[in-house]
Parts: structure tokens; C-alpha cells; sequence
């Protein structure tokens, strides 16, 4: 048995023995280079200024290829569609292009009536914008088509610019029905081409990041403050109620209000239709869930609830003989295109952009996260254009803005569907609804669509879960979340996107106008430099100061930037500067005085008069003027206080330097440089340049010489072009790297000795 475990342990300690000999290679490692400021590194590296890559000729040029990239890159259609592999895909987009239309069907008939069209116009934005979208989006998997944010944004504009009120017939003081709605359609058009050509325009200029600027939290947040817009919208058709048409700030409260004011007038048979309904919604969607690995796509659930409901609403007349409000009339065949009306485009235009921008955040981010599953690539700015033209070409035929739906674009990528074919397939099945079988759903109860819109809200609401999360994870976030959903419930959809989007950026703002400013020291035995106050090892380089911002220096954080530079280096900086000039001052007018009492020539006086000066960058010109003046005030024998001062003139002419703070008798740093860590300056703007030069004289005046280290290339580039750099402030000043800028700094110390020893150590 022993002899069996000697070689094993043996092995193990040959194994132990490498492994720590490959740990002390490893802690032994050094790098051995020369200490190289910018100059140097330029010359180094051949660095040469960036060739400004003039894009623009790029554009303006022609060539065969040229043309053939522009044709692909604005119709992917004809990129795709010639190598798609039909016996591999076309089976899945069938099923996938049926199972949507099964849902648009539904979706598009009940968010009609949240944009507060008749439902018919629902599906004629489930088939023109799809259709539009295939020939030129680059998402293979979301499903373009109507979108309970987007209606809901757009039936806020429909009712305030078409209010009820403004059709009500003088002979018996209903609404003209028929009136409102023809008005309501022209404006929604309207707004569609609006949109259209915001989408179209930014795209085109490749204005696609303008997204960016709403993120991920401000989306949720908007998009849950809508669902609730959507679920308050559809209590009057749950519960059969006539309510005033409202629209601008608090308006949904007023709504709540008057639903509760108003629900003893309750349909008994109405609010039963749709209760029964989103049971029975819920029910299916319970069963998909739980057989959604045995079913080869998901039950219609929706579909299916219509048809019954409809049968059973024909059947015993639940309009007639209780009461319930259905559809009404569903005319068959398409409606020719109209021209939108420019009247309105003023009244429409604020609205008409944030529609634009939201539609486009919720289709470019879904578009990206099935692109990213996938393994392709989606085109920002041309989705915008594809989106646009969508909605441009949907308006001219009486379309309301649409955008993708997050349900059925899972359903899409669920059931097969590979490419924008299946889109394709599901906008033909809902164009044979509309031409043949669309004015069968007449007496379908308007009940059962509000239950489909409130039944699919799930999982928009869900997003209240985002406080609990971004509580532990984020707090900042979590204000953005809370401020966006407060203001879009209370000022209504587009201001509440306005307010969202500013307060974001202020917060940025305020964010780099309160970074963290630390003072860094050498970890042991490294080239390491972090914050003195987080790591308990890590020393200041005796006689250097490196300072160093979280954040870049611009316009709204230099001057405290500067003020806590000065306030972490120990020393009152302003109130030093200010002494030195006053005793300079003082020197001077004493001097004069002298000069004056014993009537020396004016020429004389004037030599001695510019020997003693209060400029802020002394030279060695001025010292030697000085020791000349201290040389020729020892001549002077004309009393006791003009002794005493050539006494002291013959002691300041051995001193180095008549206006030093060591002369002048005040206190000294104890450190003699400077070095700032310009590793997070990401830009540089005109202030950020004066400061950095304020920060080379203030630091000067008081003996302490500055340096810069860690600069990126267009940072210095940036330097270069608002003239930063001249005689006094060159790139022998700026070093790739803290450790060289240290290492320079001991080697090279303004005004007090360094230890040798120090300078070899590190």
C-alpha cells in the first residue's frame, strides 16, 4: 500500500513544485521600457493626425458597386429573399405568418377602439404597415402591426382634437357618430404620415441613436404608465358607460373620477359579457403556458373568443335585448388612398414626434434582443426608414401609427417563423378578412375587445416589478423609472415623455457634476495608482500629488474640478498666491519710497523698479535683475533704514530667487508636482482648456510644477487644436502613463531635493 501512494505523492509535489515556480515567475514579472512623455511617444509610435476621413465624398460617389449597395441597403428585401432556402423556412413562416394573424386579428379590431376609430381601421394598420415593412425592415422576427402604446397615445390626440362634444346634434343632443369618427380617421391619418416622415427624415440623416437617449428604465417605465392609460380606457366599455372625452394633464384622474362617479350606471349585461370573456382569455392562456411544449402553436384563444362571442351575441341579441354595445357596421373591400390634410400638421407635430420616437424605441429594442438570439444584425437607421415608411404609406390609406407588438413577435419567433415572410403571409390573411369576411364580426360585443386589451396587458404591468429590482440594483434608475411613470400619469402620454427624456439627461448632468475625486498612491512593489482613501496599502510618492476625476472636465464641472484640486492638496492655494502678491507689492512700493527719499536717478529707479515684480510666472531674467538691484542697494549709505535695507538686499542677493515663497517668509507645499490623471477626460471644450491652463499658472505661483498623464489620442488631438500647448505648457508635459509622469517628476523636482533612493525604488 505504501508503495503504491509513493509516486502519487511524489507527482503531487513535482506538481507543487511548478506550480509555484510558474507563481513566482509570474511575481517576478517586470517591464523594463524608457519613460516616455507625449513627444516622445509620438515619435515612438509614428503617430500621425488622423486623416479626416471626408465621408461625405464617399456619398456623392458613383459606381456600379456603389448603386448596388445603395439598392441593398435601402431594399434588404433584395438582399435576403433570392437566397431564401424554401425547403428549410417556408413551412415555419406559414404556420408563423397564420398564428399572427390570428392575433392580429383580434388586436387590431380592439386597439382601434383605443385609438378611438371604428375597428375596421385596426385592420387596415394590420395589413398595409406589415406588408410595406417586409419590402423594407431588417428584423427577421417582430411583428409590425397595431400596439396598445401606440393607440392609446394616438387616441389621445383623436379625442382632443375630436372631442364628443364638438359633434353633439342641436335637435336632440346626441353625438353625430358618423361625423366624429370621419373626423377622427382624417386626423389619425394625419398623425401616421407625420410620423411617417419624422421616421423616414431621421433615418436618412442616420439619426437612428437618437434612441440612445431614451434607456432602458425610462422605456419600461412609459410603457407600464401607458398599460395604465390603456386599462383606464377601457373601463367604459367593460362597464357600458358614456364618459367625456378628455385629454392634457390629469386627465386620467378625472377619468378614474368620473368612472366611479358614474358606476351605479352600470350595464348589468355588458360588464357580464366582458367578464366572462377575460375569464375565459385567461383560462386559455393558462392552458398554453402549461401545454406549451406539447402544442405545436398556441391555442387562438382571442380568435376563438370572438367567434363565440360574436355567435352568441347574434344569436341572442345581446344589443337589442340587453343593452351591450358590438362593433356595428364593418364595410368590406379597401378604401382608396387619401391625401392627408396640412391643416393639421401644426396642431399634430410635438405629438407626431414623440409617437415617432417611442414606436421607434419599442421596435429597435425587441429587434435587437431577437437579432442578438439569432446571430444577426439589425440596421438602426434603416429600420427607422423601414418604420416610416411603413407608417407613411399606412396614413395615405387612412392607417393610425402602428409600431411592433411584443406578444406577437414572440409568437412569430415561437412558431417557426424564420423571416419578415412570415409577416408577409399574416398581412394576406388579414386582407381576405377585410375584402370577405371582416363584416361578419358586426355583432361582436365591444365588451369582449376590451377584455382582450385588458387580458393582454399582463405582462406591461408586470413591469411594476422593476421597483423592487432596480431598488436593490440601482437607485438612480429607479428614480428616472418613478419620475417617467408619475409624469406620463399625470401630464398625460407626450408630456410625460418630454419631462421623462429631460429629466434623464439633467440627471446625467448632475451625475458628472458630482464625480469622484480621489488622490491616488503607488500600490507596493507595482505601477499602480489608486485612491488612497479605498486602499489602506497604497502611498503617496512623497513630494507628488496625482489627482484624478471619475468623470470628464467640461463646462459644468470645471470650476469644481479646480476647487477640489486645490481643497485635496492641502494647500489654500488662492489665499497663498494672494499673500505672495501682497509682500511682492509691498516690496515694491518700499523700494520706491527708498528711491524717492534719496533722490536717485530716474533711470535707476526704473531698473529698480522692474527688478521687483508681481508677474505670476517669475523668470530667470527677473531674478537676475533682482540680485543686481540687491548688488546696488548695498552702495547706498544715505541713513540707517536705507542700510538696513541694502543689508538685506546683500543677504537676497545670495538667495536664488527675491520673490520665492521661502524669501517672502511663507509657508511652503510639501510637495513639489503635480500630476493629473486626464485617464476619464473623454473631450475637451474651450473651459476645460482654461482651467487646465489655470491650474499650470495657479500651481506655478506657488512652486509646484504640473504635469499631465493618461491622455487618449483625440484628447490630445483636441489639446492640439485649441492651442493648449506654447512655450510654457508643452507635451513634455504629458506622459502616456502616471508611473512615468512620477518617475520624471522625482527625477526632475521644481524646488526641493529628492531622494535618490526613491527614484531608483520606484
Amino acid at each position: 500500500m505504501g508503495l503504491s501512494e509513493a509516486p502519487g505523492q511524489r507527482d503531487a509535489q513535482a506538481l507543487l513544485s511548478t506550480m509555484q515556480a510558474m507563481e513566482l515567475r509570474r511575481r517576478d514579472y517586470h517591464v523594463e521600457r524608457p519613460l516616455l512623455n507625449q513627444e516622445q511617444l509620438e515619435e515612438l509610435g509614428s503617430r500621425s493626425s488622423a486623416t479626416g476621413t471626408l465621408q461625405w465624398r464617399t456619398w456623392f460617389r458613383c459606381s456600379h458597386a456603389r448603386a448596388q449597395a445603395l439598392l441593398l441597403q435601402y431594399f434588404p428585401v433584395l438582399a435576403w429573399l433570392p437566397q431564401y432556402p424554401v425547403r428549410d423556412w417556408l413551412l415555419g413562416d406559414l404556420l408563423s405568418g397564420l398564428s399572427v394573424a390570428i392575433m392580429q386579428l383580434p388586436q387590431g379590431l380592439a386597439y382601434a377602439l383605443l385609438a378611438g376609430l371604428p375597428p375596421v381601421f385596426g385592420l387596415y394598420s394590420s395589413f398595409y404597415p406589415v406588408f410595406i415593412y417586409f419590402l423594407f425592415g431588417t428584423s427577421r422576427h417582430i411583428s409590425v402591426g397595431t400596439f396598445a402604446v401606440m393607440s392609446v397615445m394616438v387616441g389621445s390626440v383623436t379625442e382632443s382634437l375630436a372631442p364628443d362634444e364638438a359633434f353633439l346634434q342641436a335637435s336632440n343632443s346626441t353625438v353625430d357618430v358618423a361625423a366624429r369618427d370621419a373626423a377622427r380617421v382624417q386626423v389619425a391619418s394625419t398623425l401616421s404620415v407625420l410620423v411617417g416622415l419624422f421616421q423616414v427624415g431621421l433615418g436618412l440623416i442616420h439619426f437612428g441613436f437618437v434612441v440612445t437617449y431614451l434607456s432602458e428604465p425610462l422605456v419600461r417605465a412609459y410603457t407600464t404608465a401607458a398599460s395604465v392609460q390603456v386599462f383606464v380606457s377601457q373601463l367604459k366599455y367593460v362597464f357600458g358607460l358614456h364618459l367625456s372625452s378628455r385629454s392634457g394633464p390629469l386627465s386620467l384622474i378625472y377619468t378614474v373620477l368620473e368612472v366611479c362617479w358614474k358606476l351605479p350606471h352600470t350595464v348589468v349585461g355588458t360588464m357580464v359579457t366582458a367578464v366572462v370573456a377575460g375569464v375565459v382569455l385567461v383560462l386559455v392562456k393558462l392552458l398554453n403556458d402549461k401545454l406549451r411544449r406539447q402544442l405545436p402553436m398556441p391555442l387562438p384563444g382571442e380568435l376563438l373568443t370572438l367567434i363565440g362571442a360574436t355567435g352568441i351575441s347574434y344569436g341572442v341579441g345581446l344589443q337589442h335585448r340587453f343593452g351591450v354595445d358590438v362593433v356595428g357596421k364593418i364595410p368590406a373591400g379597401l378604401v382608396p388612398p387619401v391625401a392627408p390634410s396640412p391643416q393639421l400638421f401644426a396642431r399634430l407635430v410635438g405629438n407626431a414626434f414623440a409617437i415617432a420616437v417611442v414606436g421607434f424605441a419599442i421596435a429597435i429594442s425587441l429587434g435587437k434582443i431577437f437579432a442578438l438570439r439569432h446571430g444577426y444584425r439589425v440596421d438602426s437607421n434603416q429600420e427607422l426608414v423601414a418604420l416610416g415608411l411603413s407608417n407613411l404609406i399606412g396614413g395615405i390609406f387612412q392607417c393610425f401609427p402602428v409600431s411592433c407588438s411584443m406578444s406577437r413577435s414572440l409568437v412569430q419567433e415561437s412558431t417557426g417563423g424564420n423571416t419578415q415572410v412570415a409577416g408577409a403571409i399574416s398581412s394576406l390573411f388579414i386582407l381576405i378578412i377585410i375584402v370577405k369576411l371582416g363584416e361578419l364580426f358586426q355583432d361582436l360585443p365591444k365588451a369582449v375587445l376590451a377584455a382582450a386589451i385588458i387580458v393582454n396587458l399582463k405582462g406591461m404591468l408586470m413591469q411594476f416589478t422593476d421597483i423592487r429590482s432596480l431598488w436593490k440594483a440601482n437607485r438612480v434608475d429607479l428614480l428616472i423609472w418613478l419620475v417617467t411613470f408619475v409624469a406620463t400619469i399625470l401630464l398625460n402620454l407626450d408630456l410625460g415623455l418630454a419631462v421623462a427624456v429631460v429629466f434623464s439627461l439633467l440627471l446625467v448632468v448632475v451625475r458628472t457634476q458630482l464625480p469622484h475625486y480621489s488622490v491616488l498612491g503607488q500600490v507596493p512593489d507595482t505601477d499602480i495608482y489608486r485612491d488612497v482613501a479605498e486602499y489602506s496599502e497604497a502611498r503617496e510618492v512623497p513630494g507628488v500629488k496625482v489627482f484624478r476625476s471619475s468623470a470628464t472636465m467640461y463646462f459644468a464641472n470645471a470650476e469644481l474640478y479646480s476647487d477640489t484640486l486645490k481643497q485635496r492638496c492641502g494647500v489654500n492655494v488662492d489665499h497663498l498666491i494672494s499673500q505672495k502678491k501682497k509682500l511682492l507689492r509691498k516690496q515694491e512700493l518700499k523700494l520706491k519710497r527708498l528711491q524717492k527719499e534719496n533722490k536717485l536717478p530716474k533711470q535707476a529707479a526704473a531698473s529698480k523698479g522692474t527688478s521687483i515684480s508681481i508677474n505670476v510666472n517669475t523668470s530667470v531674467t527677473d531674478i537676475e535683475s533682482n540680485d543686481v538691484e540687491g548688488s546696488k542697494a548695498k552702495q547706498v549709505s544715505a541713513g540707517t533704514e536705507l542700510e538696513d535695507t541694502a543689508a538685506r538686499g546683500q543677504e537676497d542677493a545670495k538667495a536664488p530667487d527675491m520673490s520665492s515663497l521661502k524669501t517672502l517668509g511663507l509657508p511652503q507645499p510639501d510637495f513639489h508636482s503635480l500630476i493629473l490623471d486626464l485617464s476619464s477626460l473623454s473631450f475637451v471644450d474651450t473651459v476645460c482648456l482654461k482651467s487646465l491652463k489655470n491650474i499650470f499658472r495657479d500651481f506655478r505661483e506657488i512652486e509646484v510644477e504640473v504635469y499631465m498623464a493618461a491622455c487618449h489620442s483625440p484628447v490630445v488631438t483636441q489639446l492640439e487644436v485649441g492651442h493648449f500647448f506654447d512655450a510654457s505648457i508643452t507635451k513634455q508635459h504629458l506622459f502616456a502613463s502616471v508611473h512615468d509622469a512620477v518617475i520624471f517628476a522625482l527625477q526632475h523636482p521644481r524646488s526641493s531635493p529628492v531622494n535618490p533612493v526613491l527614484v531608483t525604488k520606484l
